[in-house]
């Protein structure tokens, strides 16, 4: 996966990062929840129109996603409930999100935009549940085109893009999205399928 291949590069740095966040006294679960709420902070801007804005922020907001793996791993805080909340609030950040720019298109009464924003998170959330339920059932599962670093990647572009193009890219990721995800999703469950046979 992409989002593996970025880490692996950025380790160093990453580590450097966290262990300073750990000499100031954060804990893992603290840096979640700084990210979890910073991700809620983006919503409240998207929902007020400003996208590229937006985009921007979720970029300085992704360090901390990336940050408490490794704070968690150096100062030897690795849990069972860090990785669940990790994994949860991440589902709660994503819709924030969703629902900031949905909200944006509703305030100027482009109602078609919720289909897609509701096709797109119903995807986004069923890409997670897959590889939970596989997991349950000890089938390792972590292939697919849209894990979350590409889904959150691509509203990153299309958020930015917005700035030079007006609405038409956000729309069209929007609409990628909705149709990826889900794709995805199906993809996750064949995978099971065919190891569990």
């Amino acid at each position: 996966m992409l989002s593996n291949l970025i880490r692996q590069r950025a380790q160093a740095l990453l580590n450097v990062a966290a262990g300073a966040l750990g000499k100031i006294g954060l804990t893992p679960n603290a840096l979640t929840l700084l990210g979890f709420l910073a991700m809620c902070g983006i919503g409240v801007v998207l929902a007020g129109g400003n996208l590229a804005l937006g985009g921007l922020l979720i970029i300085a907001a992704g360090i901390f996603d990336a940050l408490d793996g490794s704070l968690a791993r150096l100062t030897n805080r690795v849990s069972k409930f860090g990785a669940f909340l990790d994994s949860t609030t991440d589902r709660f950040a994503e819709g924030a999100l969703y629902f900031g720019i949905m909200h944006a298109f509703m305030q100027r009464g482009m109602t078609f935009v919720a289909y897609l924003v509701f096709l797109a998170l119903l995807g986004s959330l069923m890409v997670s549940y897959t590889r939970a339920r596989a997991e349950g059932i000890g089938v390792e599962m972590k292939e697919g085109l849209m894990t979350r670093f590409e889904r959150i990647a691509l509203l990153v572009i299309g958020l930015l893009l917005t700035a030079l193009f007006g609405d038409a890219p956000i729309l069209g990721v929007l609409g990628i999205l909705a149709v990826l995800t889900n794709l995805t999703a199906a993809q996750r469950m064949w995978l099971v399928y065919r190891a569990t046979k």
